[in-house]
């Protein structure tokens, strides 16, 4: 059964009438408009799948309601009927944008074909964004697409990992990413983050315990490196760790073996160390704050994630995939929301992002996510610092550059449309301001 929502823009009130019905017949969930400025307020109060418009209508036309459309409701398609049909016409039709062209009288099975086609089109697209998973890491790109190719390449063997990265740049599921590609994936994934737990509980919840080891040790415990054997451990935050814990976990490493707290013998133990910490280790070394031959033992191969800023192109990706995760697939981004979340900073990166979507999610009582609803969950969104006018000018540029590529998904005959530039034009921007896509 559709979920689809098709709006029909129609002065023809009978014609609106009739399709209604047809559509309804096949499952469509159907919205009518019979003037040009009722369907933009349906479109800003509803999550609309598909528009089908009449191209002559009073006041405002089909053209100049698809102009509304592609500028306000990016990637929206707009499927356009006239009784005036004429090759002209949906030639012209066609180059604005418009998805098909049907001709009054308008024919049920045609129609349908036109609806089906189109929207199966459209999730053709979206399911070519869904390609850009990698066991749970959500991107398209450039440098997140780096990241997966290390992964790749560095999962199969034994070699223990360091992930490097701002708080908030998910290193927990890049590490969790690296066992289940790893020849590890079968056994369990097991994370603790070293900053989180007491330094007194530490060494226990790590390696275990005997019975009577300590006050309160009424039984035997099997501390988590025994517990991951034969998978994976991650140790977040490991530049938190004390100095003298270090020690013992050097030894795990070198060893392959564990000795409970209170315990006499070794018991051995064949798993995967992945670490992370938003902290310099290599000058945490420097400074006498993490042993040397620790750091070179975790370090043997290192990743370094990006921060959310230098990858804006995964923004939509990531919020679209957390709405329909918390929403159930119950709300949406409008393009406008889409376009705030793109303009900001995001000195928390993927959490903060993640947080902000949580938040909107719990605030909005409608379908639709709107900008208003993002502005108010980061009010940094209304602070801009003053710049000379040139220096405004060109920064702006660059901006809208990167904004209209994430919404076109790096498809640059689409983003030079989109900016109303030929192709030509929109390459010598990208090189103006060193932008690849």
């Amino acid at each position: 059964m559709s979920n689809n929502t098709i709006l029909l823009v129609d002065d023809d009130t009978s014609l609106i009438e009739l399709l209604a019905m047809r559509l309804e017949a096949n499952n469509y969930h159907v919205l009518a408009a019979h003037r040009g400025t009722q369907a933009l307020q349906l479109l800003q109060q509803n999550s609309i799948d598909l528009v089908v418009t009449d191209l002559r209508m009073a006041n405002m036309d089909g053209f100049e309601l698809f102009e509304n459309i592609k500028k306000n409701h990016i990637g929206l398609p707009v499927i356009m009927m006239s009784a005036h049909g004429s090759i002209p016409d949906a030639v012209d039709a066609m180059q604005q944008g418009f998805v098909s062209f049907l001709s009054k009288p308008i024919e049920s099975q045609a129609l349908l074909e036109a609806i089906e086609n189109t929207l199966k089109n459209h999730k053709k697209r979206d399911n070519a964004l869904s390609k850009h998973h990698f066991h749970g890491l959500i991107y398209q790109s450039t440098a997140m697409h780096q990241v997966v190719q290390q992964i790749q390449a560095l999962a199969p063997s034994q070699a223990n990992i360091l992930i490097q990265g701002a708080s908030g740049t998910g290193k927990e599921v890049t590490a969790n990413a690296i066992h289940k590609a790893s020849n590890y994936a079968e056994g369990p994934f097991i994370a603790i983050n070293c900053g989180a737990v007491p330094a007194h509980l530490l060494e226990s919840e790590l390696f275990g315990h005997k019975k009577g080891a300590f006050t309160g040790a009424t039984q035997d415990k099997v501390g988590l490196v025994q517990s991951a054997d034969g998978g994976t451990l991650f140790l977040d935050e490991i530049g938190d760790m004390p100095l003298d814990l270090q020690v013992k976990l050097l030894r795990v490493l070198q060893e392959r073996s564990v000795r409970p707290v209170g315990g006499h013998t070794e018991q051995p133990v064949d798993v995967r160390i992945v670490s992370a910490s938003h902290k310099d280790l290599y000058q945490a070394v420097a400074n006498k704050e993490f042993r040397e031959d620790l750091y070179y033992r975790l370090n043997v191969v290192s990743i370094r994630l990006p921060s959310l800023q230098a990858r804006p192109e995964d923004i939509p990706l990531l919020a679209n995939r957390f709405i329909k995760r918390i929403a159930d697939g119950q709300k949406v981004i409008s393009p406008q929301a889409m376009t705030c979340l793109l303009s900001y900073h995001w000195p928390g990166n993927v959490r903060q992002l993640q947080n902000v979507i949580e938040h909107v999610a719990a605030l909005s009582s409608s379908k639709l996510i709107t900008a208003d609803a993002v502005e108010n969950a980061i009010p940094e969104l209304g602070e801009t610092s003053f710049k000379g006018l040139n220096d405004a000018k060109k920064q702006f540029e660059h901006d809208y550059i990167k904004k209209v590529l994430s919404l076109c998904q790096g498809n640059v005959a689409e983003a030079a449309k989109l900016a109303q530039r030929n192709r030509s034009d929109f390459y010598k921007l990208l090189k103006k301001h060193q932008i690849s896509c």
